[in-house]
């Protein structure tokens, strides 16, 4: 049952020391009672204390660790049903099955192009996380092809197979990359969950709906496994879809522990193409499976994916930015054209891939405005002239260049006089409303 903030209070430390964030220990307890803070932001408390305190400061979706060293993970810990009420912490683990008889010069192949997928987007580091292995029916061709992915590849492993003996040799061959053991079911969850309990891994749940999940998740806990990972079983998309809200409500909305975990769909047992798949996962993305398991990884589907994902798991409150200062776009000399936005990072993309795509070498300036885009900035007075006119002085890009015509957003047109007034010396032109216009603009200069 969870604790009030008082009841919390009482276990405190009452240091006041603010090392949490918050300026008192009653504070830091209504924060954790209403799961706005984590126990661990306290850096005092004692471990009897922390004892107490872990299954009421926890989440109502438990969060489970997968993998080891500095590609591990972590799925589930999210405390609310829409993003925008707080913020989704943990993103969606995009994985990628292969049968365990796949030939090694073909999974070296495969690893190769997909150990490749990585993307550089905002300053993040975009990338898959997990390959599934599934056993094809002999237990050490499973083991070996789940070692070759563990020690030549980065990516965590998820197991698969439902015979206990093949699993166990496995987990021996691969125990050192913790990988999840998928999946314990009516007929084995004893021998699957001492497995899991034994290796200190994380163990998947699969039943025929969610209801039979419920016995099996209780029955696990008081083996005290707590790092569950569960599966409804439907691989129809409108039922599947529904379990995920289902599952997610009961966690949130009933405080129901039994089906409070993350949650793994396969979209690649759910259609025929991967186009399909692609489409499907991205819904899992949204509405809310933890891990969403694809039959091959390509740029095409791969990418939009984890662009959406990473717009999903962003926090609404924190917009995406982009670090202040100049960038080339192209190769520009000293008589390219100089242009300047705001640091949202949506801006940014849209602006920079525009001039990209007109051909002509520029210097774009980006502006901290605390992640506002051009509109939003310039009436929240975080892109006014004189702002501008002291960053553009303080940039550098004067050193950089000989044209001295600085072109701004159509949007903000009203703030010349103020940036001519900071800038004596430079033209300071009006650019286009719209980033689509930008390439026209720029071949006609």
């Amino acid at each position: 049952m969870a604790l009030t903030g008082i009841q919390i209070f009482k276990l405190l430390p009452k240091t006041n020391c603010k090392e949490c964030g918050v300026p008192t220990c009653l504070a830091f307890a209504m924060n954790l009672a209403s799961g706005k803070a984590e126990l661990d932001a306290c850096p005092y408390v004692s471990d009897e204390a922390r004892e107490q305190l872990a299954e009421a400061s926890a989440p109502p979706i438990l969060p489970v660790q997968i993998g080891n060293g500095v590609r591990k993970l972590t799925v589930g810990g999210e405390t609310v049903m829409y993003r925008h009420e707080k913020t989704f912490y943990n993103p969606t683990a995009i994985a990628c099955k292969v049968s365990s008889d796949i030939k090694d010069k073909e999974l070296k192949a495969k690893l190769a192009i997909w150990n490749a997928f990585q993307y550089e987007r905002v300053g993040f580091n975009l990338r898959p996380e997990l390959v599934a292995v599934e056993d094809a029916g002999d237990a050490k061709a499973f083991a070996k092809t789940a070692k070759t992915i563990a020690e030549t590849s980065e990516f965590n492993l998820i197991l698969m197979s439902d015979n206990i003996d093949a699993m166990k040799a496995a987990v021996e061959a691969t125990s050192f990359k913790k990988p999840l053991i998928y999946a314990a079911t009516e007929a084995n969850v004893d021998d699957y969950g001492a497995l899991a309990k034994d290796n200190d891994l994380p163990l998947a749940v699969k039943a025929d709906s969610i209801d039979a999940l419920i016995p099996l998740t209780e029955k696990l806990l008081g083996m005290g496994i707590k790092k569950l990972v569960i599966d409804s079983g439907s691989r129809e998309i409108k039922q599947a879809f529904e379990d995920q809200v289902a599952i997610r409500r009961a966690a949130l909305k009933a405080a129901n522990r039994a089906l409070g975990f993350p949650t793994i769909a396969f979209p690649c047992e759910m259609a025929s193409n991967l186009g399909m798949e692609t489409m499907i996962a991205a819904m899992f993305i949204a509405k809310y499976g933890a891990i969403t398991v694809l039959s091959d990884f390509t740029t095409e589907s791969l990418f939009p994916l984890l662009i959406e994902r990473l717009n999903i798991f962003t926090d609404p409150q924190r917009p995406m930015t982009v670090t202040e200062g100049i960038y080339e776009i192209g190769t520009p000399d000293e008589n390219s054209p100089v242009l300047i936005t705001t640091n949202f990072a949506l801006t940014y993309f849209i602006v920079s891939g525009e001039i990209e795509g007109s051909k002509v070498p520029s210097w774009l300036l980006i502006k901290d405005t605390e992640g506002l885009s051009v509109l939003t900035a310039w009436a929240a007075g975080k892109f006014a002239g004189d702002d501008v006119g002291m960053f553009v002085k303080k940039c550098g890009i004067a050193d950089k260049v000989k044209n001295k015509e600085l072109i701004i957003p159509g949007y903000a047109a009203s703030i010349v006089g103020e940036i001519e007034e900071e800038l004596p010396g430079w033209t300071i032109t009006v650019g286009p409303r719209e980033a689509p216009h930008l390439p026209a603009f720029l071949k006609a200069k």
